[in-house]
């Protein structure tokens, strides 16, 4: 073959190829369609996916962000010309043409709103000022009937959906009121998640505060006693009380890294042990490869503050703590243990329960927000009698994409 038509047959070659790879996936996409099997299964699949995409857009609520890109998935469900999301302040997402009439809709919506009912408006806009109305490409002469179906989250109204077309048949009337109910329910699920995390920000308030009166007083008090007989162990120990209450009391985050915790639970056992002396021993056993798992802030130091104060406190003589952290493949199991004095198996499942008025509530807050974040599989495993010490076993998914520290 001459040098000057090799280029030529390489990139017909090339183009040959493509179109071979585009046209084998056409086919494969084709054949898995046809695998739904009959029209209604392929409409039902069509409706559920249209509905999935949507409602990843709705996780946080009506916010006109997310409603503006569900707002094209749910038009397209509909077959509607266009498709209006409104909150109770106004249109926060309009999908085809006419959104110069948010105005209009907004009047035409609020009686639906104030009476909870939907409300069809065969009437259409009138036209805007100048606009020709005869010409049949303008919104005013297409969008004759406004559907409009009220958005409720529990017993409250909260927005509204308003599809828009050249006719309201009996079926697009009903398709939009079930639409409602949907988007409704998105709602419903985006505020739960936020008294989720309203619920879990105000344990983390009531740690705080059960530190604050009993470790700040002894660890103040702690710091005192050298003052005078070793100053540089004081200043050490008053650096140590900082990182501690400064990490405690950080106002950004509701999680944080293993090791951040194992750094904070150093500052807190030196402290501690400044108060106790040998009483106190302490043995770790970190694997290295989990200091990165994410972990609920502030949820290992209640399980050492329970073993010092509830299990070693009491106890005559030398007592030991031992925490490990270890690798179990798609999680990482936390471990506190102590020698103590244990604990009733009654008195803790009470504790638990939240039916004691004990002391040792950071187990409950810690087993609570472990179940809200994790599962019911993912709490607290406590192990303990009366003279026989206690372990604590705290186990959490390694990876968490969705929890930022």
């Amino acid at each position: 073959m001459p040098e000057s038509l090799l280029p030529a047959a390489v990139a017909v070659a090339l183009v040959t190829l493509a179109v071979a790879a585009v046209v084998a996936v056409g086919v494969q996409i084709l054949r898995s369609f046809r695998e739904l099997g009959t029209d209604a299964e392929r409409a039902t699949y069509r409706t559920l996916h249209i509905a999935s995409m949507a409602g990843q857009h709705l996780r946080t609520g009506l916010q006109p962000a997310g409603a503006a890109k569900a707002a094209r998935h749910l038009s397209t469900l509909l077959a509607c010309d266009a498709f209006a999301i409104l909150d109770t302040q106004g249109v926060i997402a309009w999908d085809g043409p006419g959104h110069a009439y948010a105005p209009e809709l907004v009047r035409l919506a609020s009686p639906s709103m104030a009476s909870g009912t939907a409300a069809v408006h065969r009437g259409g806009f009138a036209p805007l000022p100048g606009s020709n109305s005869s010409q049949p490409d303008k919104p005013e002469a297409v969008l004759r009937a406004v559907i409009v179906a009220p958005i409720y989250a529990g017993s409250r109204v909260v927005g509204a959906v308003a599809a828009m077309a050249p006719a309201a048949s009996a079926g697009l009337v009903r398709a939009t009121s079930e639409v409602a109910g949907w988007v409704a329910t998105q709602v419903e699920l985006a505020e739960l998640d936020q008294s989720r995390t309203l619920l879990m920000e105000a344990e983390v308030k009531a740690l705080r505060a059960q530190i604050s009166p009993h470790f700040i007083y002894n660890s103040l008090n702690a710091i005192a006693s050298f003052i005078n007989t070793d100053p540089e162990r004081a200043r050490d120990l008053v650096v140590e009380f900082a990182d501690f209450t400064r990490y405690s009391f950080r106002r950004h985050g509701e999680f944080t890294t293993l090791a951040e915790e194992l750094r904070s639970i150093d500052s807190y056992l030196l402290l501690e042990r400044a108060r106790f002396g040998e009483r106190l021993q302490i043995s770790l056993q970190i694997a290295p490869e989990v200091l990165s798992t994410i972990v609920p802030f502030l949820s290992l130091q209640p399980l050492v503050e329970n073993a010092v104060r509830h299990g070693l406190e009491s106890k005559a003589g030398v007592g030991t703590i031992r925490i490990s952290a270890r690798d179990l493949g798609t999680s990482a199991e936390v471990t506190v243990e102590d020698d103590g004095v244990g604990m009733d198996p009654g008195k803790l499942r009470r504790v638990l329960a939240g039916l004691s008025d004990s002391d040792s509530v950071g187990l409950r807050n810690v087993d609570v927000r472990l179940r809200q974040v994790y599962g019911d599989a993912h709490g607290l495993e406590i192990d303990t009698a009366p003279g026989e010490g206690t372990l604590i076993t705290m186990r959490v998914p390694k990876s968490q994409p969705l929890h930022e520290t």
